[in-house]
């Protein structure tokens, strides 16, 4: 009796998983955590409005999800003034990530991306057998003329770049990421991470220009929104380019209950608003806390602040296992130097508290 046969490619490629949760972890741990500040997540929660919308949802859980997103396109294309032919929606940006790639890279097809950023996006790539191509991070940001220069080098036929960053919670201007389009090589793709968006400054993001055929953005539910669980994204392309994705997607990838999430959300633009406010003073609190403790936060446009340890990689992760003992669940870079840092992510004062204590002891510990 023969086993399964596996592609060569798939038969090459190591069976890993980017994050271990937060859950696996606390398996292993045999206890909970006290605090959950590691994956990014809105521990300010849904909207009230958005709670009740997917309990009304609920009794119809028993029906697939619309497999055109009908109204939820529509309601994101009114809500940024574009036209609903340039928006598809996916199961989070990691879900439409893996589209992406399987439509426009095949074995040996040149890809290029920050060594250090997002690794999900470098697990889909594998998978398709790209080639990964990598420049550094400079000065705690991604260098967009690094990646535009490097994909020119290469031939590549997409480059990665998150905007904000994650891990680093860094960002560029506007007038930066209009000249990296400006720049992008042709028969290359720019694929824009703007995840965070939402908590960035003004002049962060350039006007949507889904007629440009050279970018791509793709933006989500899970952080500002605070729906991670229910797996929402979007991208904003060309047309043609949109189209395209009803190719190789999954029809029936968004649930109902997730798409009625999603347009309750949206209509509730003050929830969202409080939120950034929340988020704001939580960073605020976390760069306090790193400095009562001598560790500097890097500037941050997202819903987690990067704190720099001010040694290597190697007491970071002492650190972060010090804080994991002390039932606090953080993450942190994984590539040098930027993996000297450790990332909190943003979260009510009852979560910082014990952050802050856990931090101090940890410290203490190490030293």
């Amino acid at each position: 009796m023969t086993g399964p046969r596996l592609t060569p490619l798939a038969a090459s490629l190591p069976a890993t998983v980017p994050f271990v949760g937060p859950e696996t972890q606390e398996r292993q741990r045999g206890r909970p955590f006290a605090a959950r500040v590691g994956a990014n997540e809105s521990g300010f929660g849904p909207a009230p409005s958005v709670v009740q919308a997917i309990r009304n949802a609920a009794p119809d859980a028993w029906m697939y999800g619309d497999p055109e997103s009908h109204d939820l396109r529509h309601a994101l294309a009114a809500h940024h003034g574009i036209a609903p032919e340039t928006i598809v929606v996916g199961e989070g940006i990691d879900g439409l990530l893996g589209y992406l790639v399987r439509l426009l890279v095949g074995p040996g097809d040149s890809v290029v991306t920050s060594d250090g950023a997002y690794p999900t996006f470098n697990y889909h790539v594998a998978g398709f057998g790209g080639t990964l191509h990598k420049v550094p991070y400079r000065d705690d940001h991604e260098d967009p003329e690094a990646l535009v220069v490097r994909a020119a080098e290469t031939g590549a036929k997409l480059i990665y770049l998150s905007n904000p960053d994650n891990p680093m919670g860094t960002w560029h201007d506007a007038e930066t990421i209009a000249r990296t389009i400006a720049a992008v090589p042709e028969g290359c793709v720019l694929l824009l991470d703007e995840a965070y968006v939402e908590f960035a400054p003004d002049g962060t993001a350039p006007p949507i220009d889904p007629s440009d055929a050279r970018v791509i953005r793709m933006r989500t539910f899970s952080k500002a929104h605070g729906l991670a669980g229910m797996r929402i994204g979007y991208a904003i392309g060309h047309p043609e380019l949109i189209l395209a994705f009803n190719k190789v997607r999954n029809h029936f990838g968004m649930s109902r209950l997730s798409q009625q999430a999603a347009l309750a959300s949206l209509a509730d633009q003050a929830h969202l608003a409080g939120t950034l406010q929340r988020v704001a003073s939580a960073r605020s609190r976390i760069a306090e806390i790193g400095a009562a403790n001598g560790l500097r936060a890097l500037p941050s446009a997202t819903n987690f602040v990067t704190l720099d340890c001010g040694r290597d990689g190697e007491h970071a992760r002492a650190l972060l296992a010090a804080l994991v003992a002390r039932d606090v669940f953080v993450r942190m870079p994984f590539v040098a130097p930027e993996d000297r840092c450790i990332r909190i992510s943003c979260a009510p004062d009852a979560e910082l508290d014990i952050v802050a204590e856990a931090l101090r002891k940890a410290l203490a510990e190490l030293r």
